[in-house]
């Protein structure tokens, strides 16, 4: 059975038979791959040596506290109704900023801002303000930087969104998940489909540059039917970006999933049937599937990247800033330099503890060598583009890219054999029957990935 539309087919007996676990490569080597032998001072070191690159910086920072428990979510999250609680953790905060800011060359750009959670709209707007003053204060935004932050519309108002709106945010992203009330009740995230297009009209008005939306499938009670609703409102609610999630029940990660009703989860043919359908009703409402689950306006930054092959992934999915190196702030976040990936301590305690005795709050992190360099160009070309083009390869890295990657290749032969990707002497194209499947391709190059591996979510 295969499905067709603009740039994605859709063969079920082909998604049974790759749907494996494996990393999202929201980086190479993936997160997984860090390790606590890594010290502040070789953060320090690394920053250092970014300097020298003097490349444009990309900023995250991580707000981790939540009313309430969604019970879907697999973020790392405080769950408080004392809204006091933000206040030493901003203190804190700042004074990260402006310890790593002493760090960076003064003249480097700042061409992305993103501020993502648990919930940065937990913050009250006088805290919102204090955070943002510090930020700019301390890094030299760019004028034309895409400035974004993740809300729960569930605690937001008008007031809220153009205060945001005011104050510098010029994109802005929010979860749905699903519009139908008995699913929502299950995973405790109740909120209206008024409220919903309630807090788009304000987005509109408030002329926010891009809006992105939220969905999950495979979450307790939905069906085909009902998705197929929640999809259309989705569509009429007319957001910019749409990306559509896999739920990944693993309660032995995320303990909150025990609330879940297992016997309520739809069944894996059920899951394929929802998501077959959701592809087909998006491709027909004129969104471009831009690559695992992520679906875009053709006029969207992240499409006409994505012609340009200018696309690429970070910790946030996919970006449009290629160029950048990633700063990240906040307990759990993580920082991406050219060779160096960083992250903070999870824990609020052990954040607090590095922060007030002046050091860099590290918690683990990783000194990519020459091949795991090479690695990630390679996987991130096949990730945002689905496409590679071997002569590059080979002269920015001064090999023959069939010699060095001759096992991988071979590995290749079977997924080429079944219809996932196009090989040439120059280039290894992802068919359209592939891009689904995209994870299962770029696996292929992954020294570090071993099949049936549980801390990775399923490719489907």
């Amino acid at each position: 059975m295969v499905f067709v539309s603009p740039g994605v087919k859709f063969d079920l007996d082909m998604i049974k038979k790759y749907d494996t676990p494996a990393p999202r490569y929201t980086s190479y080597p993936p997160a997984t791959q860090l390790t606590e032998g890594f010290s502040a001072t070789d953060y320090q070191s690394a920053i250092a040596a970014s300097n020298q690159r003097n490349s444009p910086l990309s900023l995250y920072f991580h707000i981790p506290f939540c009313q309430s428990s969604c019970y879907f979510c697999g973020c790392n999250t405080v769950i408080s109704n004392n809204k006091n609680i933000a206040k030493p953790y901003l203190e804190h905060l700042v004074k990260e900023i402006k310890h790593t800011a002493n760090l960076i060359d003064a003249d480097r750009k700042v061409l992305q801002v993103h501020w993502g959670g648990g919930t940065p709209n937990y913050l009250e707007p006088q805290q919102v303000q204090f955070l943002w003053q510090s930020i700019t204060s301390h890094f030299q935004i760019d004028p034309q930087a895409e400035i974004s932050i993740e809300i729960n519309p569930r605690y937001v108002d008008q007031e809220y969104i153009f205060f945001l709106r005011d104050i510098g945010f010029n994109r802005i992203s929010f979860g749905i998940q699903d519009f139908n009330p008995q699913v929502q009740v299950a995973v405790n995230r109740i909120q209206p489909e008024e409220m919903l297009f309630n807090v788009m009209s304000w987005i509109k008005a408030a002329e926010f540059d891009s809006v992105n939306v939220d969905l999950i499938y495979g979450l307790p009670h939905q069906s085909l039917q009902t998705f197929r609703e929640t999809v259309k409102k989705t569509v009429a609610l007319d957001p910019d970006r749409i990306v559509v999630f896999n739920f990944a029940y693993v309660p032995w990660l995320k303990p909150a999933q025990k609330n879940i009703p297992v016997e309520a989860l739809p069944e894996p043919q059920e899951k394929l049937e929802i998501l077959k359908m959701t592809i087909e009703e998006l491709t027909n409402s004129q969104y471009l599937f831009i690559g695992m689950d992520h679906f875009a306006k053709p006029n969207d930054e992240l499409a006409i990247a994505q012609r340009n092959c200018t696309l690429q992934r970070n910790f946030q999915g996919y970006t449009t800033h290629a160029g950048t190196e990633l700063l990240g702030f906040g307990a759990t976040s993580i920082s991406m330099l050219h060779d160096t990936y960083v992250q903070n301590h999870k824990h609020l305690k052990e954040y607090y503890q590095a922060v007030a005795s002046d050091t860099l709050p590290v918690s683990k992190g990783i000194k990519l060598t020459t091949d795991d360099i090479l690695r990630r160009d390679v996987i991130m070309c096949i990730m945002s583009n689905f496409y590679l083009h071997k002569p590059e390869i080979e002269q920015k890295y001064n090999i023959n890219f069939d010699e060095y990657f001759a096992q991988e290749l071979e590995a290749l032969k079977p997924l080429k054999t079944d219809g996932l990707v196009n090989l040439s002497s120059e280039y290894i194209q992802v068919t359209e029957i592939g891009r689904l499947l995209v994870r299962n391709v770029a696996v292929v190059f992954d020294i570090y990935h071993h099949v049936q591996d549980k801390q990775f979510s399923r490719t489907i």
